[in-house]
């Protein structure tokens, strides 16, 4: 049996997993290290990881999937990557790192980026970038040569996180355009590497690494690679994405209209449209999707984040005196729809860019101590949560998109009834939930170097396919619950 190896290095883990390459099956998932990856601030808003330290964790991961599985090195046909999406890797000509990666989440060229988006103009960023430069890879870059002038003399290329690993394995430096996008290196009005930006920043050209195709042989393990990672010689990387791409590809989400949804810590809305529009480009993020390709009909991924959603039910959790989520959710179903008028605005984790960039904070309203219990903030939770999804769709329905299928994995959130029927039903589009992972989705896309996307998505369907959740008809008493809690979130945005 042959099998393909999927790596998803995240923030907090790496997880790897193996396919079988005949029937897209998953054998298992190993997350390295045990406990969380740490990171490194040094001052407050800053975030930083050791490139090798995310090596490291892939070549354990490797080994312990190898062993317990009984898999040869040379049973293993292809590599998928799925990576941190906006890192910055700079390395010298020796190609090793100049410093720690800037990782997503490290907030010190915001105003960077603001600065540039004035400067350069808000019709040129939407138009050939779809986003402002904000704090992006592209910025971060700029923040080194400003405040680092000394490592940035030092760089030969500058790689995302996803094009380390790679380049770890094959000791060659690329790059896919999909990855230069979520940087915010890609001009898409010119379809061409964004040289205005970078001439804006000071920054040369030489140091944009070559770009591949995001399916396809992108470069082989060589033998520096075989002795440190256990895959064998010659082993091609076939595909690489970042996070948020590549959980959309793992849902067979490729064509305009199709949605893909994730209910984590924080949620996220990744809808795919054919449209360069980028009217919502101060709240919405727009990336090449995956499948993009130069000279074609584009498909571009349209990303919503909502900070303040899992973690809300989360701190309900912690806080409330219920042992388990579904306690919680068992509490949540014996209370009608509305909450009886409880409403929980879930926005408690930081600023939301969908409500442009306001820090709003979590605000529970309309308890009354005589009749509501903790059932009632359960549902509420769930509702609000719920509504915080919807009024997310609600912008990208203005920004043109026309969902024709919403797919979301079988995660915290859409594992709950309430959470699921209540998107379902106001925005009156089924949502499939499927079980499936970022590295097992990497996994099956080196098989996409085949070009055999509707293989792919039948392997998904007969592997994967949980349940779907159907809208009900009659949404009068979800959208009177729905419409109170938008009159508190703007009463509360137009203080």
């Amino acid at each position: 049996m042959n099998y393909y190896l999927g790596i998803d290095l995240g923030s907090s883990s790496i997880k790897a997993a193996l396919v079988e390459i005949e029937s897209g099956k998953s054998l298992g998932v190993v997350q390295e290290p045990k406990e969380e990856m740490g990171m490194f601030a040094q001052k407050n808003g800053w975030a930083e990881q050791k490139p090798n330290d995310w090596w490291l964790h892939i070549c354990n991961a490797i080994t312990a999937l190898k062993k317990q599985h009984h898999i040869s090195r040379t049973q293993i046909k292809g590599i998928g990557i799925s990576y941190q999406m906006h890192g910055l890797v700079l390395v010298d000509k020796a190609g090793k790192p100049l410093r720690k990666s800037i990782i997503w989440c490290d907030s010190r060229a915001v105003e960077i980026g603001n600065a540039a988006f004035n400067d350069i103009g808000n019709d040129t960023c939407a138009s050939q970038l779809l986003n402002s430069p904000a704090n992006f890879t592209a910025s971060k870059l700029k923040w080194v040569k400003d405040n680092e002038p000394d490592i940035y003399k030092q760089i030969h290329k500058f790689m995302l996180p996803g094009d380390y690993i790679a380049y770890k394995f094959s000791n060659r430096i690329n790059t896919t355009i999909s990855g230069l996008s979520e940087g915010i290196f890609w001009d898409f009005k010119n379809d061409s590497v964004a040289d205005f930006l970078l001439e804006h920043y000071g920054i040369d050209t030489s140091l944009v690494p070559d770009i591949v195709e995001t399916f396809g042989v992108q470069s082989k393990v060589d033998e520096n690679g075989e002795a440190e990672s256990g895959i064998a010689a010659g082993t091609p990387i076939y595909y690489r994405a970042g996070d948020q791409p590549n959980n959309a590809l793992s849902l067979n989400v490729f064509n305009p209209g199709e949605v893909a949804a994730t209910g984590g810590t924080s949620g996220v809305v990744y809808a795919v449209t054919d449209s360069l529009s980028a009217k919502e480009s101060s709240r919405v993020n727009n990336f090449a999707h995956v499948n993009y390709q130069k000279g074609a009909d584009p498909r571009i991924g349209k990303l919503l984040c909502i900070n303040g959603a899992g973690i809300q039910y989360r701190w309900l959790l912690n806080n409330l005196d219920v042992s388990s989520y579904e306690d919680m959710n068992t509490l949540a179903s014996d209370i009608p729809v509305g909450s009886d008028g409880v409403c929980l605005i879930p926005f408690g984790n930081g600023a939301e860019r969908m409500l442009n960039n306001k820090e709003i904070g979590t605000r529970i309203v309309n308890i009354n101590l005589n009749n509501h219990h903790k059932g009632h903030l359960c549902r509420a939770a769930l509702e609000g949560i719920a509504f915080s999804f919807v009024y997310g769709m609600e912008i990208m329905t203005s920004d043109g998109i026309k969902p024709s299928v919403i797919r979301a994995g079988n995660d915290n959130l859409f594992r709950s009834e309430i959470f699921a029927n209540t998107v379902a039903t106001l925005i009156q589009q089924e949502i499939e939930i499927y079980n499936t992972t970022g590295a097992i989705g990497a996994a099956r896309a080196s098989n996409l170097h085949k070009g055999d996307f509707e293989a792919f998505g039948k392997t998904i369907m007969d592997n994967d396919h949980v349940m779907t959740f159907m809208p009900f008809k009659d949404k009068q008493l979800y959208l009177e619950a729905y419409n109170n809690w938008k009159k508190e979130l703007e009463l509360i945005l137009n203080k």
